[in-house]
This record gives C-alpha cells, sequence and structure tokens, in this order.
C-alpha cells in the first residue's frame, strides 16, 4: 500500500473510533476479524458481553449520568470469556478515547501476569489499533510522541500493605477504566483504596470486576447484596454461554447436584450458601437477618451484653444486646486505649438494659474490667482460649460460635446490619484429627483478606455463661445474686 493509502486508512480508523466513542459494543465488531483466524468461529462478542457492552453505551449516551462513575460486577461459571471482555474493553477504552487510563489487576500476581496480560494483550495486538500502542509485559501505552505516560493501561499487582499504585487512580477531564479479574480474592483494603478513583468531576469513570463467585463473603460477594443498590450486577450460567464444555459442566452436575456449592459457584455463577470449611451458613444467617422481631416480645427474658474490645487499629469496639431470640448492636467505636471512658459507656447500656450479665473478651478487655469494678460492676472476663464445658469444642470461642450458631437456628434474629451479617458467615473451622471444633483465629482470616469479625465475637460472648435470672430493674442488675438458669431460647 502506497503511503497516502496507509495515510487515508489511518484517518479513517480514527474517524471510527471517534465514532464509536461511546458504543464499546459497536467497536468490538468492527475492531476485530471476526470469523477468521483465533476467531473464525465467531461473529461477534458473545450475548453477555454485548450485554456488559450495552450498560456501558447506556451509560454514556445519557448526559445525566454519562459523568457520575458507572460500576459493574459479573459473577459467573467457568469459560464463559472474561479475560476476552476485558480485553475487548481494554481496547475500547484506549482506542476511542485520547489520554485514556486504564487499570487491570487480578487476585494474585501469577494469575495477572500468566492469564490476565497474555490475554488482554492478545486482544490488543489483534486490534485494528494494533500499531498505535506499544504493549510491553506490565503496560501498554500509546505510541503518540508525548502521550506515553497519560495514554497508558497498566497491569498492576497488589497488596493489601501497599495500596499507593491504587491511591493514585485519577484521569480528570478523560475516561479511566478500572478491571478486576477474580475479584473475590482481591483484598478489601484495595477495593476501598480504588474507591477514591470514583470522585474526580467531569470525568468518564468505569469500573468492572469478574470472577468466579468462590467467597461467602467479602467485598465481591457484597457487590450483590450490602452494596448491589450501587452496582449493575450479572450473575452468568456456564451453561447458557457458546463455546463452554457443555459435557463437562452437565458432569459436574451429575456428580455433585445442581443445589451443590460446587456447581453453584463453577457452573452457575452464584455465591455459595458456604464454604467448605465456613462455620455458619449463608442460608441460616439469611433467615435470622430477615426476622423482625422486637425487643418488647422478649420483655421477659434476661438481658446479656457482650463485649468485644479492638484488638487493632483496624478493628472496632463492638457492644451487642440479646435478649431471648432478640439482638441488637449497641455501639460500636473504633479502638481507644481510654479503659475508664469505654468501662463508663458500658456501665450506661448496662442499667439502661436492666442487663443481667456483661461479658467482656480478656484478650483486650481486663483493663475494662478492672475500671468497671472500680464502679462496683462485676463484669465476667471470657478467655476465649479458655477451657470449654463443651468437651466438644476446642476452647471457649469454638463453644460461644456453636451455642450462636444454634440460637440462628432456633429462631435468633440479627438486626438489619450488614457489618455482623458478613462477620457471621466468615469463620472457618480448623480440621482437627479428634474431630473437635476449632474456629480459625482472627490473624488466620486476615490472612484469607477477611475482617476480623468483631460484631459477631461481641454476640457470641452473650452466650459464654449461662443466664442467670436475677431482678429486673435495678442497676448493675448483672452484679446481683444468681437464682437460676435461664433458658436463651426461650
Amino acid at each position: 500500500m502506497s503511503r497516502a493509502g496507509v495515510a487515508n486508512l489511518h484517518d479513517e480508523i480514527i474517524n471510527l473510533a471517534a465514532e464509536y466513542q461511546y458504543d464499546p459494543d459497536g467497536w468490538a465488531h468492527v475492531a476485530w476479524d471476526w470469523g477468521q483466524g483465533d476467531l473464525d468461529d465467531l461473529d461477534g462478542p458473545r450475548q453477555w458481553q454485548s450485554d456488559i457492552n450495552a450498560v456501558i453505551q447506556a451509560h454514556l449516551s445519557d448526559l445525566k449520568t454519562r459523568y457520575q462513575p458507572l460500576q459493574i460486577a459479573v459473577a459467573s461459571g467457568h469459560g464463559i470469556g472474561k479475560s476476552a471482555e476485558m480485553g475487548m474493553l481494554s481496547n475500547w477504552a484506549m482506542s476511542c478515547w485520547d489520554d485514556a487510563k486504564v487499570l487491570v489487576t487480578a487476585n494474585t500476581d501469577t494469575q495477572l501476569r500468566t492469564k490476565t496480560v497474555p490475554e488482554v494483550s492478545k486482544w490488543f495486538r489483534t486490534s485494528i489499533t494494533a500499531d498505535w500502542f506499544d504493549i510491553q509485559a506490565t503496560s501498554v501505552k500509546s505510541r503518540d510522541r508525548g502521550h506515553a505516560d497519560s495514554w497508558r493501561l497498566d497491569f498492576t499487582p497488589w497488596s493489601q500493605h501497599n495500596t499507593e499504585a491504587f491511591a493514585g487512580l485519577h484521569n480528570k477531564g478523560k475516561i479511566l477504566l478500572i478491571l478486576f479479574d477474580e475479584a473475590s480474592k482481591i483484598h478489601d483494603k484495595v477495593w476501598e483504596v480504588t474507591e477514591g478513583a470514583l470522585t474526580d468531576e467531569d470525568t468518564v469513570i468505569i469500573w468492572v470486576v469478574f470472577g468466579n463467585p468462590t467467597q461467602a463473603a467479602g467485598r465481591f460477594r457484597e457487590c450483590f447484596r450490602r452494596f448491589r443498590h450501587r452496582w449493575v450486577t450479572r450473575q452468568i450460567d456456564s451453561r447458557t454461554v457458546p463455546g463452554t464444555n457443555k459435557k463437562k459442566l452437565q458432569e459436574w452436575v451429575d456428580d455433585y447436584g445442581e443445589d451443590s456449592d460446587f456447581v453453584k459457584v463453577r457452573v452457575r455463577g452464584m455465591f455459595p450458601s458456604m464454604s467448605f470449611r465456613q462455620f455458619i451458613s449463608e442460608d441460616d444467617v439469611d433467615a435470622a437477618y430477615g426476622r423482625h422481631l422486637t425487643e418488647t416480645q422478649y420483655e421477659f427474658a434476661p438481658v446479656v451484653i457482650g463485649v468485644d474490645p479492638a484488638w487493632t487499629g483496624e478493628d472496632e469496639f463492638v457492644i451487642v444486646k440479646r435478649q431471648g431470640l432478640y439482638s441488637e448492636v449497641l455501639g460500636h467505636y473504633e479502638k481507644t486505649d481510654n479503659d475508664v471512658h469505654m468501662a463508663q459507656v458500658i456501665a450506661r447500656f448496662e442499667d439502661e438494659h436492666n442487663a443481667k450479665l456483661v461479658n467482656v473478651d480478656a484478650g483486650y478487655g481486663t483493663g475494662i474490667v478492672s475500671a468497671g469494678r472500680t464502679m462496683g460492676r462485676k463484669w465476667n472476663l471470657i478467655w476465649f482460649s479458655g477451657k470449654p464445658a463443651d468437651l466438644g469444642c476446642m476452647n471457649k470461642r469454638a463453644e460461644m460460635w456453636k451455642d450462636m450458631r444454634d440460637w440462628l437456628k432456633s429462631g435468633g434474629a440479627i438486626p438489619p446490619d450488614d457489618v455482623l451479617r458478613t462477620d457471621l458467615t466468615g469463620p472457618e473451622t480448623v480440621p482437627r484429627a479428634d474431630g473437635r471444633i476449632q474456629l480459625e483465629s482472627k490473624e488466620d482470616m486476615k490472612r484469607r483478606m477477611l475482617p476480623s469479625p468483631n460484631r459477631a465475637d461481641a454476640l457470641g460472648l452473650t452466650f459464654a455463661m449461662p443466664v442467670r435470672d436475677t431482678a429486673v430493674g435495678k442497676p448493675g442488675a448483672a452484679s446481683q445474686a444468681a437464682e437460676h438458669d435461664f433458658d436463651p431460647y426461650a
């Protein structure tokens, strides 16, 4: 082709890119040679991919929404073409917008380097704009002189202890596209820092997260539950997508069952009821969350207060009340070393609710209980590692959680508190040869990228000791002499 012909073709592609600036699906149809080479058996994007593209097009075509952040979450079974959609969207943003910025990350550095990067890069190399970009192992940059640093895609690994790469996500007045691959296992802190990029005015911001719904808790799960009003969500069954191995998928259904967690996650794009080692199931918590009990229904029942002081600056200080099958979070606070002040807060709740027992986690609660005793309070220090009454449990904490699980199954109600809801389904059991129940530690949960379940531990503390039926209506009633045991499931 002559130099003039090359120039004319270049101008035609520029005009084409401008035409599809708000239309990623239209771009996907013209930017690749569908029906040829690796795409010889396809005539365009898959239906679910076009659906996501249409959501973006509708958002950008409306001036009322164009400069508001668009957040899309896609949970799916295996083999639907998530990486291909990431590649097409990345190329659309980089080709159809000048000075575009794209950030791509994945659950692990290995996933990013060995799977995500090669797949996304492939879509750039085969696009009609392939010669516009310098494609490297960690980035894709514009070849336009002077724009390499402002017009770029970065493949960025994450670390919960080093989120600076995500803290600087801004591209004011232009477009910012953020893509998460295997989002179930990306740490909550990375999600939180990424949210800081959603604040620029007059900027097109699109955040799309993809993943198999392997975790029953975490931020990816909450896109479909706690934060579903902020996200456009899709759950895609692999059996509905062309190109997936339908025979193998059916074998999984036959072997494990349509409603098994294995099939829910690997085939149906649904979150598991509970993980393999999860102690309290999603179904039990959902049922408790939906029970609208009031404390007046249980005026006859003694009140127990559980207190879980914060262990680290990331944790919170939580006070929970339980009365029969009713429960509520009385207060949650940032970590503080002012034991006297927090003892006064607990004492106020004790008097206000005529509590019979106040149980405090001994880990960081010894100072608080000491301060309470100077005020005449006889609060109970509960050692999570202490000896349980139930020999089927490894320690006191396991016993409290077992009793709490039984309470939930027996009709216990939790308040409309999404943090408590997530806390209850977080801990997993530790396999033991003797079969005794042992829960993983808070430190182990944090290594799994889950927060410390402070609110659930505070509720669990209300099961630490038998409730004694004592006189009602006296300040500091927890200090009174015990008369007889009370049935917590009444």
